[in-house]
C-alpha cells in the first residue's frame, strides 16, 4: 500500500533518530529524486509515486545506514545490473518487472512494488542459486522503517563499532523486515501463500529458468 507522504516522513526520521542513538554515524546528502526514463522502460509503467521520488531525494544512497550494513539503491541507470537484481523474482503475484530494487544487503534485495495490486509493498529475495525467499517484508515503506526503528529500540538491531553499521542481533526474533535469510521453512511458505506466492505448486528451479529466459529475451530485444 501507499503511505500518507506525512506518514513516510514521520517513520524515515523516526528510523534516522533511533539509528543515530544507537550510535549510527549519519550524514545526509539531498539529491535530486527524480526517476530516469529508464525506470519507466523497464518497470512498465507511465507514473512513480511522490513517496518513493521523495525517499530517493534523501540522500541516504552512499553511506550504510540500513540493517546489515544495508544501503539504500540509487534509482537504476544500467538495465542488465536492475535485470540482475531482478533476476531471484520468483513467482510474484505481481508483474515481476513491475518493481524497483530500492535496499541491498549484500545477498538480499528489497525492492519497492510499482504493480496495481501490491502498490507500495515491499518485497524480498534471496541472491542465492537454489534459495526461493520471494516474500514481502512489509506492507509499506513506513511500515518497513517503523520495523527497524522498533528493532533498534528492542535491541534486535544493534550497532557494531568495530563494522561501523547496525547488525541484527543473533538472538533477533523472526522479522520479515530483517535482511536475514528467513530459516524457517514453515514460517516462509505461511508467508509466501498469504500474500499469493506458493512455491509448492510449482517447480522452483523451472519458474526460475523462465523468469532467466523472460530476462534473457528482454535483454536481446534491446
Amino acid at each position: 500500500m501507499l503511505d500518507e507522504l506525512p506518514v513516510l516522513r514521520e517513520a524515515a526520521e523516526s528510523y534516522r533518530a533511533a539509528a543515530t542513538a544507537a550510535g549510527l554515524p549519519w550524514t545526509e546528502r539531498p539529491r535530486d529524486g527524480q526517476p530516469p526514463e529508464l525506470v519507466y522502460r523497464l518497470c512498465e509503467v507511465s507514473s512513480v509515486p511522490e513517496q518513493l521520488t521523495w525517499f530517493q531525494s534523501l540522500g541516504w544512497q552512499l553511506e550504510r545506514l540500513l540493517p546489515n550494513g544495508g544501503w539504500v539503491m540509487p534509482w537504476p541507470d544500467d538495465r542488465d545490473e536492475a535485470l540482475d537484481n531482478l533476476s531471484f523474482s520468483v513467482a510474484t503475484p505481481f508483474p515481476w518487472r513491475r518493481q524497483v530494487p530500492l535496499f541491498n544487503f549484500e545477498i538480499i534485495l528489497f525492492t519497492f512494488v510499482l504493480a496495481e495490486s501490491h502498490h507500495g509493498e515491499i518485497w524480498r529475495y534471496e541472491i542465492r542459486p537454489d534459495t526461493w525467499q520471494t516474500a514481502p517484508a512489509a506492507p509499506s515503506l513506513a511500515n518497513l522503517l517503523t520495523d527497524w526503528r522498533e528493532a533498534l529500540e528492542t535491541g534486535a538491531v544493534r550497532y557494531e563499532p568495530d563494522l561501523e553499521w547496525l547488525q541484527v542481533a543473533e538472538d533477533a526474533p523472526l522479522d520479515f523486515a530483517l535482511p536475514e535469510s528467513i530459516t524457517d521453512l514453515p514460517a516462509l511458505k505461511a508467508r509466501q501463500r498469504d500474500a499469493g506466492v506458493d512455491l509448492d505448486r510449482v517447480d522452483s528451479p523451472a519458474t526460475h529458468r523462465e523468469l532467466l529466459d523472460a530476462i534473457a529475451r528482454l535483454r536481446r530485444s534491446g
